[in-house]
């Protein structure tokens, strides 16, 4: 168990960016009409937003950051931290933050880093940039998570290609001294499990070539499971089944059983969006009520990093809560990771959705 405590920082503004092209589900080719019902009652997958041309998941970001900064009339010159979480990053090198500094116009004393991670992205990066605020002289930090991850799929591998949507999001984290705030973090991995989500080519172990996007039979007996090249996505649904429903909530009562509380005491759940029965199993397994544990994957697919922080917008854009509210965060996949935290979200959060102008 892997416990972080965090005080003094608030989230003071959420906002997402989706890309402007929609596919809808019932309208993939290699699906019949049967095909793709089934499908969406198995994932919820209706509908995803995709990326076209050079749109990258920076841009996303962009987008998002600079309305949540409008939105809560931050200066540029007062942003300390700049942290991006993604794995579809502009380049090899350099590192995207440093890229996205330059783009939003920030202090060239700004503390910017990459962070390489998909589903348990947003957790580990909230660790991160509420750790620094905590433990610097630094006030106001930026987290971008965001993927562009339809890109690395093969269209021809129906497994895979009606799972995958593209955003960016941006994150709006402050100190502020006193505040009674308290985050507690559980996080977690397990590399024994890597292979079951995976882009084999690429990295400096297997170097792109001449027959990297050579498309091949996924299923050789089996041909009308389609095709893929070792360049795209592979995904093992039921080791990653497997392991989500033990690791998310046992690191959600990892969390519970520290702070002394039950599942009743917390007003939302935000998980990761993989399926919606993943998420339905998970959500039995706490035994929560369904208004409680809010999903979008419907609307925008798996988002990869994005889909909780894109969850959260989905929910409370234009909606006032009255009282402040404690939501547990939940991120588990590719890695193997996992990450939960458990935070209060303020009434007066911002919140703001947006798709891609170029």
């Amino acid at each position: 168990m892997a416990l972080i405590e965090v005080q003094n920082v608030q989230i003071r503004g959420i906002s997402a960016c989706v890309p402007k092209k929609k596919v809808s589900t019932v309208e993939l080719d290699f699906f019949t009409n049967k095909d793709a019902e089934i499908f969406i009652q198995n994932t919820g997958i209706v509908e995803r937003y995709i990326s076209e041309g050079d749109i990258c998941a920076s841009d996303l970001c962009l987008q998002a950051a600079e309305k949540i900064l409008t939105e809560l009339a931050w200066q540029k010159d007062e942003i300390d931290i700049l942290i991006f979480v993604s794995q579809s990053s502009d380049y090899i090198l350099p590192a995207t933050s440093n890229l996205l500094q330059s783009r939003l116009g920030l202090s060239q004393n700004c503390y910017c880093l990459d962070i390489s991670l998909g589903c348990s992205g947003y957790i580990y990066g909230l660790s991160l940039v509420s750790n620094l605020l905590q433990n610097s002289k630094f006030n106001k930090g930026l987290l971008l998570v965001g993927d562009t991850i339809s890109t690395y799929t093969s269209k021809f591998d129906k497994s895979v290609y009606p799972l995958f949507g593209d955003a960016g999001t941006a994150t709006a984290i402050e100190y502020e001294k006193h505040s009674n705030a308290n985050w507690i973090f559980d996080i977690g991995s397990d590399g024994t499990g890597s292979d079951a989500i995976k882009i084999k080519a690429g990295g400096s172990r297997f170097r792109t070539n001449k027959n990297s996007f050579d498309l091949e039979y996924i299923d050789i007996n089996d041909p009308s499971q389609g095709r893929r090249s070792s360049a795209d996505l592979i995904l093992n649904g039921i080791d990653v089944f497997n392991f989500a429903i033990k690791k998310a909530p046992n690191s959600i009562f990892n969390i519970l059983k520290y702070v002394s509380k039950a599942t009743d005491d917390i007003d939302y759940f935000f998980l990761h969006q993989a399926n919606l029965f993943m998420n339905e199993t998970i959500r039995k397994k706490l035994k929560v009520d369904k208004d409680k544990l809010p999903n979008s994957i419907q609307n925008f697919g798996n988002t990869n990093g994005a889909s909780i922080p894109l969850t959260i917008v989905h929910t409370f854009n234009n909606f006032i809560q009255k009282n402040d509210f404690s939501v547990m965060l939940c991120g588990f996949g590719v890695g193997l990771s996992w990450g939960s935290v458990l935070l209060d979200l303020n009434k007066s959060l911002k919140t703001n959705m947006s798709y891609y102008h170029g």
